[in-house]
């Protein structure tokens, strides 16, 4: 079998390593890795995808992977890749949100078994004792050193909490933790981790002497510069109650053209001599690269089922463009006798979520980018009402690509 590593390097996951043939030799037998998660929101959204997708190579190449919830860590607040502290949370919504966190991570991977696991950090780092744990793990610290890592260095400059301060501390101590009750010797993680990373490696030899190693993955940007996982309307997330399965599809199916074949190799699980021959397509035939893109993706978070559902809405909405088909694409309830009335177009594009302010929808509607069951609106102003033929529903449109089904409550 093909080791995971070279894998890696094939479809674009590597930024930094340890030591390369190192690590390349540690991925010949079967190796346990971890990869951290923070509990900071009730999901996680699709900025996360990356680090998951390699949990899930790991898995199928037949290593161990460890999901560490940050119950702990989540606690102080890692300050990697911010310009200000993160709002300290309370444990309860710590708790709350590492549910959710469970919930949508067992979707990617197999926990049957012990084939992974799912451990919470607040589990150990809780109980630590703080003279103790000043004396047997900070002393192997330099505080020089520490400084010099990129995340700390950032955040110099508009002011850095103790408590932030601590955070190096306690990932490497869970790197370490794991590698004593788990025999974990691999930690991967964002390119903002590497500091982290390399803490670890450091005290696992200090404390026991021996090898462990680090990957950290790219921080991926579009083509056009945004940021993965933000729309419009804000993060992409992996929880279906806060992104469905078709706004999620449709967030891949619109990726920028070239974009497609990285994004293929790094998202999807296709071989890549499929990847590369998609990628090849040109014109009007990269609409089945962005399809396949988009229901690979989308299977993956949310199955087979939801990825159909999803694709067979998009292709009757951007092909014949029907109404009545259209139950997968996000729905907005109003109450019927309002919209017997009428409502003006500009508050209903606001209302629906279409548009993030009246101001928007107004602009939106003047430039010809407004439609509501396939017909442009001339004025943003114009009522629209239920269809008096019997109609059950609206459907509104932004632009080419976004919709919003207005149903009667």
């Amino acid at each position: 079998m093909e080791n995971v590593l070279e894998l890696f390097e094939e479809r674009g996951f590597l930024e930094q390593i340890t030591d390369r043939d190192q690590v390349h030799r540690l991925l010949e037998q079967p190796t346990t890795c971890y990869i951290g998660f923070d509990p900071t929101a009730k999901s996680l959204h699709v900025g996360s995808l990356l680090p998951i997708m390699s949990l899930v190579h790991m898995q199928r190449a037949g290593h161990r992977p460890i999901v560490v919830i940050g119950g702990g860590t989540a606690l102080v607040g890692d300050p990697s890749g911010k310009t200000e502290m993160r709002p300290v949370m309370s444990r309860e919504e710590i708790d709350e949100n590492a549910k959710g966190l469970k919930q949508q991570l067992s979707r990617f991977l197999d926990f049957e078994g012990g084939r992974a696991l799912m451990v919470n950090n607040a589990d150990w780092l809780t109980k630590l004792n703080y003279i103790e744990f000043l004396r047997d793990i900070g002393r192997h610290f330099s505080v020089n050193r520490m400084l010099a890592a990129e995340s700390y260095k950032v955040r110099l400059e508009a002011g850095l909490s103790f408590i932030e301060f601590n955070y190096m501390l306690l990932q490497a101590y869970d790197f370490w933790h794991l590698f004593k009750h788990y025999d974990c010797r691999l930690q991967m993680g964002g390119n903002d981790q590497w500091g982290n990373i390399l803490a670890g490696t450091d005290l696992i030899r200090r404390l026991e002497g021996e090898t462990a190693h680090g990957i950290t993955f790219p921080l991926l940007t579009t083509s056009s510069g945004i940021k993965m996982g933000k729309t419009h309307k804000g993060a992409v997330w992996l929880d279906p109650n806060l992104t469905s399965p078709y706004e999620y599809y449709q967030y891949w199916i619109n990726q920028d053209d070239r974009d497609v074949e990285r994004f293929l190799a790094l998202f999807t699980l296709l071989p890549m001599e499929e990847v590369r021959r998609l990628g090849s397509l040109k014109g009007e035939d990269l609409r089945e690269a962005k399809e396949i893109l988009a229901f690979e993706a989308t299977k993956l978070c949310h199955g087979i089922e939801e990825a159909t559902k999803a694709r067979e809405a998009s292709r009757q909405l951007f092909g014949a463009g029907s109404l009545g088909k259209a139950e997968s694409v996000p729905t907005c309830e109003i109450e019927e006798e309002e919209l017997r009335k009428g409502i003006p177009a500009y508050i209903l594009f606001e209302r629906s979520g279409l548009c993030k302010s009246r101001g928007d929808a107004r602009r939106l509607i003047a430039q010809g980018g407004g439609y509501v069951n396939g017909e442009r609106l001339q004025a943003f102003d114009q009522l629209i009402t239920l269809d008096s033929k019997g109609e059950q529903a609206l459907l509104l449109r932004a632009g080419k690509k976004r919709y919003v089904r207005i149903m009667p409550l």
